[in-house]
């Protein structure tokens, strides 16, 4: 579904766009996700709305089939911090999420209802994985989703595909930055 209404106070929430997994994935696709990203940062930042920045510092404890090595690694100094290119401003909000999700066990929901956020505008790393789990949970708690498709990625290509195609419809309105920042320039 394409995007149909900026809400009056929405938020952008940008996931896990930070040093440790940025510097891990290359190439355009990565490049042009993180750039659209910034632009929509930029850009509700410039309308004074709220601009949410994730990264993560932990994961479940779970076994799992795939990405995990036994007895997990610490990551090294600075992975977790944010890429210089958000340009961290004193408005922002940060959150520090130990799971897939941005909603679970941070305190988010409470911030953006403290905000008076009924809208969320989704973007970052990794598309099946980060923004999917905190699209399913925004969902969940009754906001409405916007997904920037273009301001994401994900390591596997039939992945983001499936998250996009498949999956977001579900769960929100798809939209490129470009859409959803012409939107907000409308209702500003």
């Amino acid at each position: 579904m394409a995007l149909t209404a900026i809400e009056p106070t929405p938020a952008l929430v940008v996931i896990d766009l930070q040093k440790g997994i940025v510097s891990d994935r290359t190439g355009p696709p990565v490049a042009a996700a993180v750039e659209q990203a910034i632009h929509l940062t930029a850009e509700f930042r410039r309308h004074r709305l709220p601009v949410v920045l994730v990264n993560v510092t932990g994961r479940a404890p779970g076994r799992t089939e795939t990405g995990r090595s036994p007895g997990g690694t610490t990551p090294p100094p600075g992975w977790a911090d944010l890429i210089d290119e958000l340009d961290v401003q004193p408005s922002d909000h940060l959150v520090t999420k130990r799971r897939r999700s941005a909603f679970h066990d941070t305190g988010l929901d409470t911030l953006l209802r403290d905000l008076g956020v009924t809208q969320v505008v989704l973007a970052g790393i990794s598309t099946s994985a980060g923004v999917e789990s905190t699209a399913r949970s925004a969902s969940d708690h009754g906001y409405h989703v916007v997904l920037a498709t273009d301001a994401m990625t994900d390591p596997d290509a039939a992945a983001h595909r499936h998250s996009v195609e498949r999956v977001f419809p579900r769960l929100g309105e798809t939209a490129t930055a470009a859409e959803v920042v012409g939107m907000v320039e409308a209702t500003r």
